[in-house]
């Protein structure tokens, strides 16, 4: 078994474990991202956290370092849309850092959605900075499954850059057309 084998086992096992041990209070998580646009990869970590948390807050944020599809407020839009028959499903806008809006939201865990080996990497740094800010805050993060895994906002926003149709990498009923005149 090779280190990152041990690492994924370790931490799929504490967060059975951490999710466990808050059955007494309300398992909040916050999903935090751009979703420029929120993909089918994207519902699918939501749908799996959705079996685990009692409620998701899903995120919305802004990085000035990054080119833009959407404006916010239609990010916020079609994510409330594709989850309008869910209550326990909510979406924010945020700026600031991520723990701050966790504080505010009172969510006891961070969702990352992990594809690769270079997402895990990355977002296990973020994981060991935000525990530092927020200690009280445990980060989440859920493997997607192999047939998503090259789905990504970057790679929606090429096809729709070159004229391409992006549907089969999109929540079923979306057209981002609807999306792109806010």
């Amino acid at each position: 078994m090779n280190i990152a084998a041990v690492e994924n086992f370790r931490i799929i096992c504490y967060t059975f474990v951490t999710i466990s041990q808050t059955e007494t209070m309300e398992r909040k998580a916050v999903f935090p991202g751009t979703f420029d646009p929120f993909t089918l990869g994207h519902k699918i970590v939501t749908d799996q956290a959705l079996k685990l948390f009692d409620r998701v807050t899903i995120a919305v944020g802004y990085n000035p370092a990054k080119r833009h599809l959407l404006s916010p407020e239609a990010r916020v839009r079609l994510i409330r849309d594709i989850y309008r028959d869910n209550p326990n499903v909510s979406v924010i806008e945020y700026e600031g850092l991520t723990v701050e809006m966790c504080r505010r939201e009172r969510a006891n865990f961070i969702l990352r959605g992990i594809r690769n080996s270079v997402d895990f990497e990355f977002e296990r740094n973020m994981m060991q900075v935000n525990k530092s800010l927020l200690p009280d805050v445990e980060t989440i993060f859920l493997f997607t499954p192999p047939e998503y895994v090259s789905i990504s906002s970057s790679i929606v926003r090429e096809i729709l850059e070159n004229n391409g149709n992006p549907d089969k990498f999109m929540p079923e009923g979306i057209d981002l057309k609807k999306y792109l005149t806010t």
